[in-house]
């Protein structure tokens, strides 16, 4: 191995893609902690992985850390998230999952559709982390709470509804776009700057 290979293979233990790689450790956890029935646990260490989510993208652009590597960790540990909290959240508080199917399927969806359409096209995740989908992640979480620590659906429920969105927002640029690009603030500044 040549030293430009050793120090490329180097460049992907940063801070922000140990932030992000966090998810992934955090994962199993979360579901050992919601098969033996941990509520409480499950959502404290759900919420440190939240807040690795919120802290990877912000350490990535105070360090000059952005990669494309490092964009598309963050769109598999976003899939494995979501994924993880599904089943979780079904072994903990299945009345609540099975009562609120419909919306708990959209955020599915939403994580799910993008990413199948983006391999469709492009071979791969498309990590484009637009404005809509950091606003769905975050109303997700927060109404996640409020849903299953007893609260009412209806924040949830808009917080689906505006995953769909973002989802959407995400396929279009799919289809718009030639090539994958990571980081884009919305489908209109890519209509934009192509018109």
């Amino acid at each position: 191995m040549n030293s430009k290979q050793h120090s490329g293979q180097q460049s992907r233990l940063t801070l922000p893609n140990m932030l992000t790689g966090f998810r992934f450790v955090a994962a199993p956890c979360l579901l050992w902690l919601a098969w033996h029935g941990y509520g409480i646990a499950f959502m404290g260490l759900l919420a440190i992985a939240f807040l690795t989510d919120l802290l990877d993208g912000l350490a990535a652009r105070l360090t000059g850390q952005i990669s494309q590597f490092g964009a598309t960790l963050d769109s598999w540990a976003d899939v494995i998230t979501y994924l993880t909290i599904a089943v979780g959240c079904w072994w903990l508080w299945p009345d609540v999952v099975q009562k609120e199917l419909i919306y708990v399927s959209l955020i599915v969806a939403s994580c799910l559709l993008p990413a199948a359409a983006g391999f469709s096209k492009f071979g791969r995740f498309t990590s484009y982390h637009t404005w809509g989908v950091k606003l769905a992640a975050a109303s997700m979480g927060l109404t996640l709470y409020v849903l299953f620590l007893g609260g009412p659906t209806w924040p949830f429920r808009v917080a689906a509804v505006i995953c769909i969105v973002a989802a959407i927002e995400e396929i279009v640029l799919t289809l718009i776009l030639d090539e994958p690009e990571s980081n884009v603030r919305s489908a209109w500044d890519v209509l934009k700057r192509s018109g």
